[in-house]
């Protein structure tokens, strides 16, 4: 059992792809539930030769778990370059998640190092094989926080021989306006607010007319008439039908034209063109009935409407935002139209959700949200508009939620995703940070205001460091130089205005450096700003001035905790400046 399927000269399988069903029991096999599993063999590689085996007799009671030397040295093997599958490290809870069912939209709470990434992809992967011809033409979508992860993600798929798969970030797939402002906080965290959807719904409800005259058309030496009560009657049964408001608008043409075939046909006694429907949908009399009871709308103009104009957004937020929330939303100076406007990513947050009352996104068969902690309601609901008839695997850490609008429960995060029944699976078990980097970042769950288990580590190995230096920058340089003596890549992680100055001091000492954007190059120190670590791992990394991290923004201890949990085998924090107050507690070291 391997990643592809393999066959010899006679078409007999050599190797089974760990996604068919009969390769389940390798993974859930256990001495207790054998599983009709006699021996399990599991054989260690490098560089294509073969270096070692080791079996389990399961029939036997024998069973390895976490003491496998090849599953350890798999799992501890250093991190260069890209993510890597997890084919060979698959646990027993993960697999379960993996190979969940595609109906089932499930939502995996995972602790720093418990593999929830890799247990999303490896999903998408398994359900491509196990659906192949519905999930090609209804498309698989992973969606993630930002470009340095998906380019660090990106390799993992079509390792397992899967290309087929439309990876973007929330703003990505929500950019129908070019981003070329930026608001204050508070502004962007309401235009976040779940509430903002209905006063879009109101505003474009407003839009709608009721019929003042009945209609006549000039057909040559015919005139029809269409009179106002069956007008009333059309738009009020198309109101009801609640269709996205262009559809609806040319529902209501369709209707009008409809009734108008029906008096030709009468009194001509046949059936009128093609030519001559798109004729009278187009005349000028229904396009005024039109324009007066269901005029055009397009989603910039809608939302420009609503935030250039304080009473018609009144109007609209009536019960629904209070005065100093409207006076917030409302520009001070429009610009002349909504093409001139500079829209911040909020606004383009309220557009999509505009656009989805006028028309019908492109759905997706299945969806991977990764990082989900940090989705706000208005960004779920985007996603949901995207996967309204397909199923989704949301993974996140609401620890690690580091967004003004963070998440605090996922329950609540389901429901915008319209997914309310989907089932919540905690991974406290990882496999990744070694036990003492994670009881190290454990200290600050207390402070995080979240409803989580803390993380447990089986990793056993790994160093932690954490010391106190008069020279933060060249205490940088020394610490990276000692990391560079041990294999795998260098993490170098630090408030995002102190980047520019650690990656020119690196290189000054004769130390190259890639930024996180540079997932494909090749040197093996890469300065990160701390805003932009979320999902990525080091083998080795380097935290300078967790105080300044904090500082930084307002839910920065959140964001320190994901910068701590970025090390997958050594962890050196240096600090000038005193440790936040939840870890001043750690004497690990002597500190505190």
């Amino acid at each position: 059992m391997g990643r592809r399927h393999v066959t010899d000269e006679m078409g007999e399988p050599l190797v089974l792809d760990w996604r068919a069903p009969v390769s389940r029991s390798f993974y859930r096999a256990s001495a207790r539930d054998p599983q009709g599993v006699a021996v399990r063999r599991r054989f260690g590689f490098s560089n294509g030769v073969l270096t070692s085996f080791e079996d389990e007799r399961l029939d036997r009671g024998e069973e390895l778990g976490t003491t496998s030397r090849i599953l350890t040295a798999e799992i501890e093997r250093p991190r260069v370059g890209p993510m890597r599958d997890i084919v060979a490290t698959i646990q027993p809870e993960q697999d379960e998640l993996v190979r969940a069912d595609l109906a089932d939209s499930i939502c995996v709470q995972g602790a720093p190092g418990t593999g929830k990434t890799a247990v999303g992809l490896h999903r998408a992967a398994y359900l491509l094989y196990l659906h192949r011809e519905r999930l090609r033409r209804a498309g698989v979508l992973i969606v993630g926080p930002n470009r340095a992860f998906l380019s660090y993600i990106a390799a993992v798929l079509p390792a397992l021989g899967e290309v087929e798969v439309e990876q973007a970030t929330v703003e990505e797939l929500i950019s129908r306006v070019p981003v070329r402002a930026v608001e204050p906080a508070a502004v962007a965290t309401l235009k976040h607010d779940v509430r903002m959807a209905r006063v879009l719904h109101r505003a474009v409800q407003a839009q709608i007319g009721t019929p003042t005259d009945s209609i006549t058309v000039s057909d040559g030496s015919f005139r029809w008439r269409i009179g106002l009560e069956p007008l009333h009657r059309i738009v009020e049964e198309t109101r009801r039908e609640g269709l996205p408001y262009g559809t609806g608008r040319e529902r209501v043409r369709a209707r009008v034209v409809s009734l108008l075939q029906r008096q030709a046909e009468a009194r001509r006694a046949e059936s009128p063109s093609d030519a001559w429907l798109r004729r009278m949908g187009r005349c000028r009399q229904v396009a005024d009935f039109l324009d007066a009871v269901w005029p055009a709308l397009t989603p910039e103009g809608l939302v420009y409407d609503l935030l250039a104009d304080p009473a018609r957004l009144a109007a609209a937020a009536d019960g629904l935002l209070t005065d100093t929330e409207q006076a917030l939303l409302t520009w001070a100076k429009p610009a002349r139209t909504p093409k001139a406007t500079r829209w911040t990513a909020a606004d383009a947050v309220l557009i999509d959700e505009a656009t989805g009352l006028l028309e019908r996104p492109t759905g997706f068969g299945h969806v991977v949200v990764d990082e989900a902690q940090d989705l706000s309601p208005m960004q779920c609901r985007a996603i949901a508009r995207r996967s309204e008839h397909g199923s989704v695997t949301l993974l996140g850490d609401l620890a690690q939620g580091t967004a003004p609008w963070a998440a605090t429960d996922w329950k609540e995060s389901l429901a915008h995703l319209g997914k309310p029944n989907a089932v919540v699976v905690p991974l406290t078990i990882g496999f990744r940070v070694p036990a003492a980097v994670v009881a190290f970042a454990n200290r600050l769950l207390p402070a995080l205001a979240v409803d989580v288990p803390p993380a447990e580590s089986l990793r056993r190995d790994g160093g932690l460091d954490v010391r106190t230096v008069a020279d933060l920058t060249a205490a940088t340089v020394a610490e990276v130089r000692a990391a560079l003596a041990h294999d795998g890549s260098v993490g170098v992680i630090a408030a995002d205005d102190a980047v520019d100055g650690l990656r020119a001091a690196l290189a000054a000492a004769g130390v190259p450096t890639a930024s996180a954007d540079d997932v494909a190059d090749a040197e093996r120190v890469t300065v990160v700003p701390a805003t932009l670590v979320k999902g990525l791992e080091y083998d080795h990394v380097v935290v300078v001035e967790p105080a300044a991290i904090v500082a930084a923004e307002p839910r920065g201890l959140h964001r320190l905790y994901v910068v701590l949990t970025r090390a997958v085998s050594r962890l050196a924090v240096l600090h000038r400046e005193p440790l936040p107050g939840p870890l001043v507690t750690w004497s690990a070291t002597g500190e505190g």
